[in-house]
């Protein structure tokens, strides 16, 4: 599947290699602009709607391996041989699944958020229930939508950040898809070991990086380094930009010394 993106060109060219940007569950190809925003200084960038999201196709499947065959498809249709992944959340999950289809696509790996495991806990039964009531009532406006939200979710950053993808009275995600295939999103089939250095950027508030989970993520990431956001929960790239920049381009140019 060819998924819908913005492609952005390098303001100051380098020998560098092209970042792809994968959002994550609920999220659209804008999600992670603000690392684009700063990237694009010196790579070619590429922010893309997963499938069941944003402008993307829709599919009654939803597991990494699907998701991976996206970003590869995506790829060829861009005519990109190799390129630096940065995934949060979901999108980390996809891109780690990239690793096992096409290892030789992937040049540098980040994952904001995510570790490779099963996590078999359900996280988002609130977002769901906040979306259908929205759905239910037939709201129109962004402000009637907030207003049934906030009866389910208490995080006033979570409903802005799931009304950007209310447009005209309807939702850019699958959301039956999304509530069918949940346990693939949540899930996790391990890969083989990807023997190049990776970047863990997590929040320090956050559940979804936790010392449990370490020894599963070395045996898939033998070269992965974690780097802990302080002060910061699961969208540790929204609340903390500067320092998840500053992570993200200290990896990127060890490879390039």
């Amino acid at each position: 599947m060819k998924l819908n993106t913005r492609a952005q060109s390098a303001q100051h060219p380098h020998n560098n290699s092209p970042v792809v940007l994968v959002h994550g569950l609920f999220g659209s190809l804008d999600n992670l602009g603000v690392l684009a925003r700063d990237l694009t200084q010196d790579h070619d960038v590429l922010q893309v709607d997963m499938r069941n999201h944003g402008l993307s196709p829709r599919s009654p499947e939803m597991n990494y391996p699907a998701m991976a065959q996206d970003l590869l498809d995506t790829l060829d249709a861009h005519d990109i041989g190799k390129a630096t992944f940065i995934g949060h959340s979901m999108g980390g999950k996809a891109v780690m699944a990239l690793t096992a289809l096409a290892p030789e696509r992937i040049d540098q790996l980040v994952a904001i958020d995510i570790a490779p495991v099963d996590y078999h806990v359900r996280r988002h039964d609130e977002i769901f229930a906040a979306i259908n009531a929205v759905s239910h009532a037939h709201a129109t406006t962004r402000q009637q939508a907030a207003a049934l939200m906030r009866e389910e979710i208490k995080e006033e950053g979570v409903i802005q950040f799931l009304l950007k993808s209310f447009v005209d009275g309807d939702w850019r995600f699958n959301v039956p898809v999304l509530w069918d295939q949940y346990a693939h999103i949540v899930g996790w089939e391990n890969v083989p070991a990807w023997d190049k250095p990776a970047l863990f950027v997590r929040g320090g508030n956050s559940p979804y990086v936790t010392e449990a989970y370490r020894d599963t993520l070395l045996a898939q990431f033998p070269q992965a380094r974690a780097h802990v956001i302080a002060g910061a929960g699961h969208w540790v790239h929204a609340e903390k930009p500067e320092a998840v920049m500053r992570a993200i381009r200290r990896y990127l140019s060890e490879k390039a010394n």
